[in-house]
């Protein structure tokens, strides 16, 4: 008998990981940002930003392909779990950040 398959995790694709490195490269440069890590599980991914290593992540970046056709896959969740811009698409999602680097910056 065969075992049941196991749905592979999610994982972020590197045309999705490029912007996302993007911005965390100029948020680092600014000061507002100093590490990340990368998950991938059985229904999302996540790119999780934090600004020391020890903390909760200041935001989540997270692909739920499941949500697809619904009201995007992708999203942007705040420390306190509020999600903050959700989307179909990734650079439109990631304006929401990008807004506060501008802000860190003036």
């Amino acid at each position: 008998m065969n075992a049941p398959l196991r749905p592979e995790p999610v994982h972020f694709h590197r045309t999705e990981l490029a912007p996302i490195l993007g911005l965390y490269g100029r948020m680092v440069a600014a000061g507002e940002w100093r590490d990340y890590g990368i998950s991938a599980l059985k229904d999302v991914a996540v790119f999780s930003v934090f600004r020391r290593t020890a903390e909760q992540p200041l935001y989540r970046i997270e692909k739920r392909p499941r949500l697809r056709d619904k009201q995007g896959q992708y999203a942007v969740i705040g420390m306190d779990g509020r999600i903050l811009k959700r989307g179909h698409d990734l650079r439109s999602v990631l304006r929401v950040l990008e807004r506060k680097l501008i802000r860190a910056v003036t």
